[in-house]
C-alpha cells in the first residue's frame, strides 16, 4: 500500500485528488494540507510515501515545503510530486533543486497521475523529455554553482549518466548502449550511491552542474 499526502490550498482540488487516489486499491490517502507549513508538519506525522504538492500555497510555498521535507532526516525518504497549473521553467528547476522527484501539470489525465504516483513511489523520477528540455534551458540562465565531483564514476557510468541527463529511460539506455536492463539498473543504482542522489532527477542536475553535459 502506497501512502499519499495531498497538499493544495484549494479544498475542491484537494478533495478531487484525494478521491482519485482512493480509487486505486493500492493507494491510501493519509491526509490533506492547505498550506506548505501544514504539508511539512503532516509529512512528519503521517510519513507518507508520496506527497502531491501544489506550488502556490499560503504561509510556505510548495517549493520551500519540498526543500524542508527532503532536507529533514525524519522525512528524507518521502517522495514529492509537484503538481501545478503553471508550466514555468523556474518552477521545474526550483522544484528539482529542492528535491522533488517529479513535476506534472494539474490537467494531467487521471490515469497518468496515478501512474506517476507509482513511478515516484518506486524510487524513480518522473522526468518526461519535455521537462528535461526545460531543465536544460534553465541551466543556461543560472549562475554557476559549486561543481559536483564525478570522482569514482566509471567511464560506462558516465555514458549512462549522459543519457539520463538527455531524458532517456532505462529501456532506451539499454538499447543505445546494447546492455541488458539489469545491467542498466545496476549502473543507475551505483550512480545514485556515488553521487549521493535521491533519484533520477538529481542525477540530471549532477550531470549538468558537473559539466559532463554541456549547458544549453
Amino acid at each position: 500500500m502506497t501512502r499519499v499526502l495531498v497538499a493544495d490550498d484549494q479544498a475542491l482540488v484537494r478533495g478531487s485528488f484525494r478521491l482519485l487516489v482512493e480509487t486505486a486499491a493500492h493507494l491510501e490517502a493519509v491526509g490533506e494540507a492547505a498550506t506548505g507549513a501544514e504539508a511539512v508538519e503532516l509529512a512528519r506525522t503521517t510519513r507518507p510515501d508520496v506527497v502531491l504538492m501544489d506550488v502556490r500555497m499560503p504561509d510556505l510555498d510548495g517549493i520551500e515545503a519540498t526543500r524542508r521535507i527532503c532536507a529533514d532526516p525524519d522525512t528524507a525518504a518521502v517522495k514529492v510530486l509537484i503538481l501545478t497549473t503553471f508550466d514555468l521553467d523556474t518552477y521545474v528547476y526550483a522544484a528539482l533543486r529542492a528535491g522533488a522527484s517529479g513535476f506534472l501539470l494539474k490537467d494531467t489525465p487521471p490515469a497518468d497521475l496515478l501512474r506517476a504516483i507509482d513511478v515516484v513511489a518506486e524510487g524513480d523520477a518522473l522526468l518526461a523529455p519535455s521537462v528535461t528540455r526545460r531543465l536544460i534551458a534553465e541551466f543556461g540562465r543560472q549562475e554557476p554553482r559549486a561543481t559536483p565531483t564525478l570522482a569514482g564514476v566509471t567511464d560506462r557510468e558516465r555514458e549512462v549518466l549522459i543519457l539520463i541527463a538527455r531524458g532517456l529511460s532505462n529501456s532506451e539506455i539499454a538499447q543505445r548502449l546494447y546492455l541488458g536492463m539489469p545491467t542498466v539498473k545496476t549502473h543507475v543504482g551505483r550512480l545514485l550511491s556515488k553521487l549521493h542522489a535521491r533519484d533520477r532527477a538529481q542525477l540530471v542536475i549532477a550531470a549538468y552542474e558537473s559539466g559532463l553535459v554541456g549547458r544549453a
